[in-house]
């Protein structure tokens, strides 16, 4: 199965401003957004951490056909959000969670983070394709795109789009 994460962050690698989940709309461009949501809408299987889903699930577009993927420790905690077929909540890793849903006959997972969720899909040598939005935009804290591990990946630049005049980018890498 095809791994891809899609994420935006800051030119120093922040995907929050400070330790709270900040509304990405606050920074990220209007640009980034249309890419984001255009591209999520294609996907049939998008996987994020419990983070992230608790700072998006007020905005989430369920539609037939897509199935989310919540990765928590304690996935009984959501027992009142699953939805078959559209959300689904798990303990499982990263590399037991990509063989479960190729085994259901998924080609392609869409991960959208958080940081401690793309380090595990890092560690198990699992991201094939990095689809990255820089935002023109330093945060002396906040959370890292990529939590720290033991872990060491190599990728080739693909491609760079200039998305609008302020500078964001969107950085295509691929394994």
């Amino acid at each position: 199965m095809r791994v891809v994460l899609m994420m935006v962050s800051t030119i120093n690698g922040r995907i929050t401003k400070g330790t709270t989940s900040v509304d990405i709309q606050e920074w990220a461009s209007g640009e980034d957004q249309e890419l984001f949501y255009g591209t999520l809408k294609k996907q049939k299987l998008v996987v994020m951490g419990s983070k992230t889903y608790d700072a998006a699930r007020d905005f989430m577009e369920f539609r037939p056909g897509q199935l989310r993927v919540v990765m928590t420790r304690t996935p009984k905690r959501y027992g009142k959000h699953v939805r078959p077929g559209q959300l689904e909540f798990t303990s499982a890793t990263a590399q037991k969670l990509v063989e479960e849903y190729a085994k259901k006959g998924y080609t392609q997972l869409f991960l959208v983070g958080g940081g401690e969720i793309n380090a595990l899909f890092f560690k198990a040598k699992l991201i094939d394709e990095i689809l990255l939005t820089i935002e023109p935009f330093i945060f002396g804290n906040g959370k890292s795109l990529i939590a720290e591990g033991s872990f060491e990946e190599k990728f080739k630049l693909a491609s760079v789009k200039k998305l609008n005049k302020r500078g964001t980018l969107l950085l295509k890498y691929v394994r």
